[in-house]
């Protein structure tokens, strides 16, 4: 029900199915992304207005976007999920494609019009919300649908999907409660560098789908063991880079902390992920990705108490 790997459709309620479809697990990084925004733009309070209209932007992000996202990726994925995944909801026959289709569009035009209403709150005089809601739905469709199916390449692909849940909401949240400029969009896409090594963790249950399909995956394109290796490198040394950056700015309690977060993720790489990456991904990433988070949330409080933009 929450598309991790390893699901089954035994539902027979549509609507259940079509959450399957959404992969409501794949919410949270963008949810979490927004909580980072708001926190870097030094202006977020804890009074009702400020949090309704942070939920408002989580639902934009989360169940309606990365829904979009997650569910145009399956529509495009059918015949890859038919070798790896037949347990899906479509290459299981458990809904028509016709359906998936009105819910691509439903969940795309509500996730717009709620960044745009945001908009309207935020009183901007340039649509920001709205546009990022417009480009990062479009990434999605590249990442997903030919002819550029950006996913066809792990390198493009893999940050693609990094950048979108990490540097997306993040701008969305910022430009919600204050300002972003050049310096947190180069900082927030940088640190989409460490998202790009948590995508490829993801392939690494598609790799004989991929080697079929022709999907030049890292998996495929360097083995399963050095694609390990990058991945947990560009997990380490990206988040590393942002903790020099903080000390830089003299923000160096954060950026200890944020050290020290990084700890238990090496811990966790070596203990499941370097030693067997096809088995214990899943393991992985529930033990390790806590960290990782709550070390944007760390950069984030440095950003807004130094007031980045």
């Amino acid at each position: 029900m929450l598309g991790m790997k390893g699901a089954e459709v035994k539902e027979t309620s549509i609507w259940k199915i079509r959450l399957q479809l959404m992969k409501p697990i794949t919410w949270i990084p963008l949810i979490w992304g927004v909580v980072c925004g708001a926190a870097a733009s030094g202006n977020y309070e804890w009074k009702l207005e400020h949090i309704l209209i942070a939920a408002a932007c989580m639902l934009m992000s989360g169940p309606l976007l990365a829904g979009y996202t997650q569910t145009i990726n399956d529509f495009y994925d059918r015949d890859l999920d038919a070798i790896n995944e037949p347990y899906r909801p479509i290459p299981s026959g458990a809904i028509a494609v016709p359906q998936v289709i009105s819910q691509i569009w439903v969940l795309l035009l509500a996730g717009i019009g709620v960044a745009y209403a945001l908009d309207i709150w935020a009183g901007h005089d340039f649509p920001t919300i709205t546009a990022l809601a417009v480009g990062g739905s479009f990434v999605s469709y590249i990442y997903s649908a030919p002819p550029l199916k950006l996913k066809k390449n792990g390198w493009l692909g893999n940050y693609a999907l990094g950048a979108s849940y990490i540097a997306l909401p993040w701008w969305a949240g910022q430009a919600l409660f204050g300002e972003i400029g050049p310096k947190i969009m180069v900082i927030t896409l940088i640190y989409s560098m460490a998202g790009l090594g948590i995508a490829i963790v993801n392939d690494f249950k598609s790799v004989e789908g991929d080697k079929q399909l022709g999907l030049q995956s890292l998996p495929v394109m360097f083995g399963v063991g050095t694609a390990a290796w990058i991945c947990v490198l560009m997990i380490d040394i990206f988040q590393l880079g942002i903790a020099g950056y903080l000390i830089a700015i003299h923000q160096n309690l954060y950026a200890a902390i944020l050290i020290l977060l990084v700890i238990p993720q090496i811990t966790f790489q070596d203990m499941y992920f370097l030693r067997n990456p096809l088995e214990n991904d899943v393991k992985y990433q529930a033990s390790a990705q806590p960290f990782l988070v709550l070390g944007m949330l760390v950069t984030a409080l440095a950003i807004g108490h130094a007031n980045i933009i």
